[in-house]
């Protein structure tokens, strides 16, 4: 029997404009449309590509069983997340045993920070299987801050924000440029590290990067408390510019 094909879209930071063709021509190929979602919402890279589903396409939700509501080293949180990720392998191979084209939407680049990484562990070896590459975060952010990242023999480091400080603080002090992702409630954490580290004064905050409603400014500008889930901070390197 003919197996369907298994495609992982990365759908970029969240401009709909900065979809490749490649994604583009996939989204509208699929027989389904899975997505991941915090329950009762409609996803974020379901939202970037809404415009261009086509009329009839199956949609599959994949919604989080929990998100920030219980630690990510508590091991209730550990047992549900990959319970959940089961879960969603199974629901997407059901139509992959169909003869369907499925197309699971990730938000900027698939094997990124993304949670289409577990689907593709699980069914890869199993399926046809296709990558199709999405423009990050962080790319999307530096550009909209026109901030120039790294240069020469410059190193860049990609932190998430939920590591401990003091590893926090230790990483950026060993780095010409940094990125920290996933900064929701961790900001205040990230502020004090950048502070130790003596990078504050040039961190610069985004939020929403290439969305109609993006906004930036000095973190060291920025008051403290929660910041949305699109958000991240940029530390550049090229210290001659600076």
């Amino acid at each position: 029997m003919t197996t369907g094909r298994l495609i992982g879209v990365g759908t970029g930071p969240g401009d709909p404009e900065l979809l490749t063709l490649k994604a583009v021509r996939a989204i509208e190929g699929a027989d389904v449309i899975a997505y991941f979602a915090k329950q009762g919402r409609g996803g974020n890279g379901k939202a970037i590509v809404e415009p261009l589903l086509k009329s009839g396409v199956m949609l599959l939700p994949l919604y989080y069983p929990v998100t920030t509501e219980i630690d990510k080293n508590d091991e209730r949180y550990q047992s549900l997340i990959t319970q959940f990720y089961d879960q969603s392998a199974k629901s997407v191979t059901e139509h992959l045993d169909a003869g369907l084209t499925v197309a699971v939407l990730s938000e900027g680049d698939p094997l990124f920070y993304g949670s289409y990484m577990h689907l593709h562990v699980r069914l890869s070896q199993r399926y046809p299987t296709e990558v199709i590459p999405g423009i990050s975060a962080m790319s999307g952010c530096w550009s909209l801050a026109g901030m120039p990242i790294v240069q020469g023999d410059d190193v860049l480091s990609v932190l998430p924000g939920t590591m401990a400080e003091i590893e926090l603080t230790r990483r950026l002090a060993d780095t010409q440029a940094a990125v920290i992702m996933k900064v929701g409630r961790n900001l205040p954490k990230i502020r004090r590290a950048l502070a130790a580290a003596g990078r504050l004064a040039e961190a610069v905050y985004v939020e929403r990067g290439t969305m109609a409603n993006a906004a930036m400014e000095k973190l060291a500008d920025r008051s403290d408390g929660d910041a949305p889930y699109f958000s991240l901070v940029l530390v550049p390197g090229w210290e001659d510019r600076r």
